[in-house]
C-alpha cells in the first residue's frame, strides 16, 4: 500500500523512508552498498574526505519512494542534496514530487515522521485543494 506523503532521511550510509497518512506509517531502510567500511582522509588531498553518492544506492531509494505524491527530503550532510541532484537527472517524475529539502541532525524514526507530518500539515493547508 502506498501513501501520498513520504519522508526520506538519508546520509551516505543509509536512507530511512517513511510513507504515511494520519493514522499509518510504513517504514523501509535502504543501506548503501559500501556503508560497511571506514573512510579515511588522505593527507595532502584537497577535499573533505567524505564519500559521494552511490548511484545504485540512490536508485534503491527512488524505488522505495515509488508511487508517492509528495516527498520531504531530510538529512544532516550533503547526501540529501546529492540524492536530489541524482533524482533531477535520472528520475524527473520523482523530482517533481520533492516538496522540500531540509537539513536536520540525526532523529529517531518517530521524530522523523512527526517532523514530516507537521511539515505537510502546514503546507497542505496553504495549497488549494483539488
Amino acid at each position: 500500500m502506498t501513501h501520498y506523503h513520504a519522508v526520506v532521511w538519508l546520509d551516505h550510509a543509509q536512507a530511512k523512508v517513511f510513507q504515511f497518512n494520519p493514522s499509518d506509517v510504513q517504514a523501509k531502510v535502504v543501506h548503501a552498498p559500501s556503508s560497511g567500511g571506514n573512510m579515511h582522509h588522505k593527507a595532502g588531498v584537497i577535499g573533505s574526505g567524505k564519500g559521494h553518492g552511490d548511484p545504485a544506492f540512490f536508485a534503491s531509494v527512488e524505488q522505495a519512494l515509488s508511487g508517492v505524491g509528495e516527498v520531504l527530503v531530510l538529512g544532516p550532510g550533503t547526501a540529501k542534496q546529492e540524492f536530489v541532484h541524482h533524482v533531477e537527472k535520472h528520475a524527473k517524475p520523482l523530482a517533481k514530487k520533492i516538496a522540500a529539502v531540509e537539513t536536520v541532525d540525526h532523529l529517531t524514526d518517530n521524530q522523523i515522521v512527526a517532523h514530516a507530518r507537521a511539515y505537510f500539515d502546514r503546507t497542505d493547508r496553504m495549497r488549494p485543494q483539488k
